[in-house]
């Protein structure tokens, strides 16, 4: 008879403290510039968005064209179940619509990006505007 593999286990918290590390704080702006006023501080990413494939569909449907799931999947170089399980995240956010429909029995897919997701995508670029000016002033 094996026996069971052990599982490793964290180290006991010392003097009470807790055994999970704490948050790093949130990055100003000074910290990236040197010379920017100490309460500015930089927003988050949107993390959604900030994924590669989830940028770039959004990137894609930001001209306002709505965009069938063949001529994402070309334009980007995604394999069908990527640009899915993408599409799917970005949906559920409320960030682009997915319409079905049927062309006789051949199913269509499309995506169009929607207001709410064009405001995310702004922010987004406007984060990164902001990331790019503190770089340049340093």
């Amino acid at each position: 008879m094996t026996p069971a593999p052990r599982r490793k286990t964290a180290p006991p918290a010392v003097d009470g403290a807790s055994a999970a590390p704490a948050s790093p704080p949130t990055p100003r702006l000074a910290a990236i510039d040197g010379g920017a006023v100490a309460s500015e501080v930089i927003p988050a990413l949107d993390g959604l968005i900030h994924e590669r494939a989830r940028l770039a569909i959004v990137s894609a449907l930001a001209t306002g064209d709505a965009q069938s799931h063949t001529e994402l999947r070309d334009l980007l170089g995604l394999t069908d179940g990527n640009l899915s399980v993408h599409a799917r995240k970005l949906e559920e956010a409320g960030y682009i619509a997915c319409a079905k429909e049927f062309a006789g029995r051949t199913p269509r897919t499309t995506y169009r990006l929607t207001a709410a997701g064009r405001r995310a995508f702004e922010r987004y670029l406007a984060h990164l505007e902001q990331l790019v000016a503190a770089a340049r002033r340093r």
